[in-house]
């Protein structure tokens, strides 16, 4: 497949936060809310750190061959895992939830990015083992947006019977009717959509439940490039932490550390995500809703659950896996489990990351590089022989509609419907009347001006009726203009919050995600736009 591919300074496409664009600049107002630069320099210091922040190796490798089992895993992987035992072994880490067939697909370029950066420190650091890790968010128990995904046009949405709770431990038996819509448009015909028709048959109506299904899904895209796959709802990874569980139901740290970063990082940037006092949830059988404290008690609200400070301490120790933290301890909890030198996440997720820091200090827990994960824009061949014939540079196209349309009419158009040297002409004669009126009286000054802005607005006004006649006669091009820039970017989001992998595997099978491993650049912190010729 022929493609060209353009890296764009993430600041020119005007869909990132100021954060985010702070954050890759190095800017001074972000420098004490990370540990690490998002560049080579910083991740050679974390891996030169994180042996003094030893985990529970062995507990790590015996929870993943655990959750393997039965599980038909690639001669990569069963390394990979076996590796892990071994001090001179980290992992780079990507986190998501298990959105219904991967659901956007951010999912698919986190994957890919981790898998990417793996193997360049794997060349870099040869003394060295790097594993590329997918860290199921299996608790997360937004079903509506985990239950949703979107392909040809068409939104999908699951309906779960009833379920609630943890969306990983849902079951699955409810999705063939979903699966077969979904099977009638699938195309093109031939032998990707048919692989890829019976993957996800084998993932979705073979297994049991959510989060089995997702495992065996992304094990089958990703397996042959080594990815670990990890699910954090087990018992015995969660009693790896239960110090920090206590003290958060108990004294509420995290509520006052992560509040004081929160003030001070909201003086200037949006504040991501909010600390709560209990920052956990309990989770059993169909139930997944917040601790609170009242009194002396603690309780689970939604509920009749309660539990007196015994007894707390009890169920805590019991069943560690029925309580499940949220984005303030997540991360916590993540890098106790895993030997991380790098997290890789989208633009939020690296808002609240920045949030974190004092928090890791004060658990004396790793703080790991952060970096942002690689943004994609696939340009078919179609839209990239309509954009070369329009004149737009890949560039262009992260340009508003009205943008590429005045820029277009103004290069192509029949009349020059541009006024400004005829308004710099009549500005200067304002200017004389003006002078003239101030001279006569200086009282007259404000009716003056008063009479050039009118002047001005209606100059504006003539420009835009001008430009409103030229779009007339050029009515054509201006509609493929629309909807070249509507089809690159659908409901004027990147395609990679909106669309699903399944269109782009269905035509190009396993290919797609080489394309995506051979072009992403793992510390590049650029937007990759991928136009596939023809």
């Amino acid at each position: 497949m022929d493609i060209d591919c353009t890296y764009l300074p993430y600041n020119e496409t005007a869909y990132f936060t100021d954060l985010v664009l702070d954050y890759l600049d190095g800017s001074d107002a972000l420098k004490n809310y990370y540990k690490y630069t998002p560049d080579k320099a910083g991740i050679k210091q974390a891996i030169e750190q994180r042996p003094g922040f030893p985990v529970n190796r062995q507990l790590l490798v015996n929870t993943l061959q655990k959750q393997y089992e039965g599980l038909q895993a690639d001669e990569k992987v069963t390394r990979n895992i076996q590796l892990l035992s071994e001090e001179n072994t980290f992992t780079i880490c990507t986190a998501h939830q298990p959105n219904l067939l991967t659901g956007y697909l951010y999912f698919i370029y986190k994957i890919v990015h981790a898998i990417k950066l793996a193997d360049e420190l794997n060349s870099e650091y040869p003394g060295k083992h790097f594993v590329p890790v997918y860290y199921m968010g299996s608790e997360d128990n937004d079903l509506e947006e985990l239950g949703t995904f979107r392909y040809a046009g068409q939104k999908f949405v699951w309906d779960a019977r009833g379920q609630t709770g943890a969306v990983g431990r849902m079951k699955t038996d409810s999705l063939k009717l979903l699966l077969g819509d979904l099977f009638k448009l699938l195309g093109p015909p031939g032998t990707n959509a048919e692989q890829l028709q019976k993957t996800i048959t084998e993932a979705y109506l073979k297994h049991n439940t959510i989060a089995d299904a997702t495992q065996y899904l992304v094990n089958e895209l990703f397996g042959r490039f080594g990815l670990v796959i990890l699910n954090p709802d087990d018992a015995e990874l969660k009693r790896a932490i239960l110090p920090i569980l206590q003290d958060d139901l108990e004294n509420h740290i995290a509520y006052a550390i992560v509040n004081e970063t929160t003030d001070n990082l909201g003086e200037q940037y949006k504040i991501q995500a909010h600390p709560r006092y209990i920052n956990l949830f309990y989770m059993k059988d169909n139930i997944r809703e917040r601790i609170e404290k009242k009194g002396g008690q603690w309780i689970v609200l939604n509920t009749d659950i309660k539990w007196t400070a015994g007894e707390l301490k009890a169920e805590l120790e019991q069943h560690p896996d029925r309580f499940s933290p949220n984005v303030i301890l997540r991360g916590i909890f993540q890098e106790s489990i895993l030997p991380d030198i790098a997290f890789i996440g989208g633009g939020a997720e690296v808002a609240y990351w920045l949030e974190l820091k004092d928090l890791f200090h004060h658990y004396k827990v790793f703080y790991p590089t952060i970096l942002l994960r690689q943004s994609v824009q696939w340009i078919t061949p179609q839209q990239d022989a309509l954009r070369k014939k329009l004149g737009f540079s890949v560039a262009d196209m992260f340009k508003s509609e009205s943008s590429l349309i005045r820029y277009y009419i103004a290069h192509h158009g029949t009349n020059n419907w541009q006024t400004a040297d005829e308004m710099n002409a009549i500005e200067e004669v304002l200017m004389q009347l003006k002078q003239k009126a101030n001279a006569l009286d200086v009282t007259l000054n404000a009716s003056a001006e008063a009479v050039l802005a009118r002047i001005r607005k209606q100059l504006v006004n003539l420009e835009k009726k001008m430009l409103r006649a030229e779009k007339r006669k050029m009515q054509d091009q201006v509609q493929r203009i629309i909807n070249l820039k509507n089809s690159i970017f659908p409901d004027y989001k990147l395609q990679e919050r909106q669309d699903n992998f399944v269109g782009y595997y269905a035509a190009l099978g396993p290919q797609y995600l080489d394309v995506l491993y051979n072009n992403i650049a793992a510390l590049r912190n650029q937007f990759l736009v991928i136009s596939q010729q023809a």
